[in-house]
């Protein structure tokens, strides 16, 4: 886990630490929450056009900053309860996809 994630994921253990948050952390229950705030986080787009969302009012954007922000905090907590380092996940994961999406050609080549 980079040092920043790695940083995080303890500050929120000691954060939920400080709540007796724990016996509420299974990975069931953060698997949940998360999916509950990746909604949240799509409700602020709803109903947009692609050109409204890449221009989202700034009160509209703090919002969805809080949303990903939710989102972020539930996927590092996720992750440590299950021993993830979600970098190296996600790094793996693109080796994945370049193996299935190769570049293709560009300017008429190919």
């Amino acid at each position: 886990m980079s040092d920043s994630l790695h940083d995080l994921a303890a500050d929120l253990q000691r954060f939920a630490a400080e709540r007796d948050w724990q016996p509420f952390h299974a990975p069931k229950n953060l698997a949940s929450a998360l999916v509950v705030e990746a909604g949240e986080l799509l409700e602020h787009f709803q109903w947009l056009t692609e050109a409204q969302s890449r221009d989202l009012p700034p009160a509209t954007r703090d919002e969805v900053a809080g949303e990903i922000a939710d989102v972020l905090l539930y996927l590092v907590q996720l992750a440590s309860a299950l021993g993830i380092d979600p970098v190296a996940a996600a790094r793996a994961k693109m080796q994945v996809n370049a193996q299935r999406f190769p570049p293709k050609a560009r300017g008429g080549e190919g």
